[in-house]
């Protein structure tokens, strides 16, 4: 009698990791400088350049 074969429980599905460069956003902030004196004028966003806008860490 051929013996029956356990069966694998299904792999865990994994979430990637958020960024911790913009926190899971996808968006970062700099200050806007305009002036021979560097006079700070506001902020601004932009996209994060570690995860490309995405919010989750690069997986290699």
């Amino acid at each position: 009698m051929a013996a029956k074969k356990a069966r694998k429980a299904p792999a865990p599905v994994l979430e990637p990791a958020e960024c911790l460069t913009c926190k899971g956003t996808g968006e970062v902030s700099r200050t806007v400088r305009v002036g021979r004196k560097q006079r700070s004028v506001g902020r601004q966003t932009g996209i994060c350049l570690a995860c490309l806008g995405s919010g989750e860490t690069a997986t290699d």
